[in-house]
């Protein structure tokens, strides 16, 4: 078990302002990752005739920050984190971020464009590694499922300050080169993300397994009491000598360990299972999905602000309820809720056209997105923070996320393409159909890893324990059987 042991009221609330700042400055590339990906979707309304795009260019244009863009950057930024570290990662991303925002605002041509949304991909997708890399690292194991799912409402809440902004430049400026303000916002988090990581300390587990064991203790100490820095520090420094001796490449290390191999097995179905959910079609296409069922474009905008708020709303629950709920149930119950609510997406998309059945999908919709925000998208993200080894955590990271970028580029490529083929109810009866083999994975091979520390599951992971027991948080206290 985690020692937890009490310290002076000064002291602790020293600690949590201290955990708090870091948090809330390293989550600033989650904030930028949900602007990114949600403001295309109101852009693209005025895309479409400011640069002439064809069908074929919309798609290319929303899935390249997708593929080769964030795909590329986690394979790049699960490497970069295990060699620069996670922050000088994430000052990485910073500057692509500026970069690509930049880019994106002043694009001449739908060339250009792309160029620019795969830089700001690359920066998506090794933020989408590093940042909950960062935090679970940085956190008490008793603070890691919320500090590390915090990342994931500042995900959401870019998309629904995106969702939010794109409706009020919508509303106050009237012209067709609106698209450049929405895109160019993305600069300011940019910057202070730069600022910000510039004043935050490196990992004390990276320190560690670089033999920096100074480095780690004294980081340690920012944020822990003496008795828990000092618990914490035997079991990373005991973490980090196994994994220094075992440590070539992460290939090989992959290889003669079907153990790592298990758990990088899990952590890819995991992603792909997130993505499989279909949640980024909404993202992507709501307001577009919405016109072609009746409203206009203003009313699309700012209905799909109710989609933004929706996933707030619920990730702020879903980080709540992980502090009582375990990771794996939390999981089944959301993809059993996803499978609910896009079997009725499906019938009600059979309707007649009409303003009551446009509110009707979106109603659905808000709903499909409740469920994966509060018991899927917090969940997902932790757990692929948790289960691998620090020997080869930032490479195995960099896969899975590789591997969720690429499922979400496929999905949002070819939506629009199935929708044409299959229309809509034929389209989301497929995705009900994946989503009942994700449950299914779920259920069978996830492990549960609530109230341990980063260290107890690699102890766990490697002597053969797959955990699916909800340990106590409490000395006495029975745990709870899944």
């Amino acid at each position: 078990m985690s020692l937890h042991t009490a310290s002076s009221p000064a002291s602790g609330s020293k600690h949590r302002g201290y955990l708090a700042r870091l948090t809330v400055i390293s989550t600033l590339g989650g904030l930028l990752f949900g602007y990114d990906t949600g403001v295309i979707s109101g852009a693209l309304l005025y895309m479409q005739d400011s640069l002439n795009m064809s069908p074929v260019e919309e798609a290319t244009v929303v899935s390249a920050l997708l593929f080769p863009g964030a795909a590329v950057g986690a394979l790049s930024g699960g490497r970069l984190a295990d060699k620069l570290g996670r922050r000088g990662t994430l000052l990485v991303c910073a500057l692509l971020f500026l970069l690509g925002a930049i880019g994106c605002a002043i694009a001449p041509t739908v060339g250009f464009m792309v160029a620019a949304r795969v830089i700001l991909g690359l920066g998506v997708g090794a933020a989408a590694v590093t940042c909950p890399l960062y935090l679970a690292e940085m956190a008490p194991a008793h603070l890691r499922g919320r500090m590390v799912t915090i990342n994931e409402l500042m995900i959401v809440t870019g998309q629904m300050l995106a969702f939010a902004i794109n409706a009020l430049l919508d509303a106050v400026i009237h012209d067709s080169e609106v698209w450049r303000i929405m895109l160019g916002i993305a600069s300011i988090p940019a910057i202070a993300l730069l600022i910000g990581m510039l004043a935050l300390p490196e990992s004390p587990r990276w320190f560690a397994i670089r033999d920096r064991l100074d480095d780690s203790r004294r980081i340690l100490n920012l944020s822990r009491s003496p008795e828990e820095a000092d618990f914490e520090y035997k079991e990373i420094v005991e973490s980090a000598n196994t994994a220094r001796n075992e440590r070539s490449s992460a290939w090989r290390d992959l290889k003669n360990n079907p153990w790592m191999r298990r758990l990088l097995w899990v952590g890819i179905g995991l992603a792909a299972a997130q993505q499989a959910t279909g949640i980024n079609t909404v993202n992507y296409y709501a307001p577009t999905i919405l016109e072609r069922s009746g409203l206009g474009v203003s009313a699309s905008l700012v209905a799909t602000i109710a989609v933004g708020v929706t996933s707030v709303l619920m990730t702020v629950l879903g980080i709540w309820l992980l502090g009582f709920v375990g990771r794996r149930r939390m999981l089944v119950i959301g993809f059993s809720g996803v499978v609910a609510s896009q079997a009725l997406l499906a019938v009600v998309f059979t309707l007649p056209q009409s303003d009551l059945v446009s509110y009707t999908i979106l109603a659905a919709m808000m709903l499909f997105v409740a469920f994966v925000q509060c018991f899927i998208g917090t969940c997902v993200w932790l757990l692929l923070s948790e289960i691998f080894p620090l020997a080869i955590r930032g490479f195995a990271m960099g896969i899975a996320v590789f591997a969720l970028w690429t499922v979400n580029a496929a999905i949002s490529f070819l939506f629009p393409i199935l929708v044409v083929a299959l229309g809509s109810t034929g389209t989301f009866t497929v995705f009900v159909l994946v989503n009942i083999v994700s449950l299914i994975f779920v259920a069978k091979f996830v492990p549960e890893t609530k109230g341990q520390s980063l260290e107890e599951l690699e102890v766990h992971f490697r002597t053969g324990g797959i955990p699916i027991i909800v340990p106590p948080t409490v000395p006495g206290e029975k745990a709870v059987s899944l």
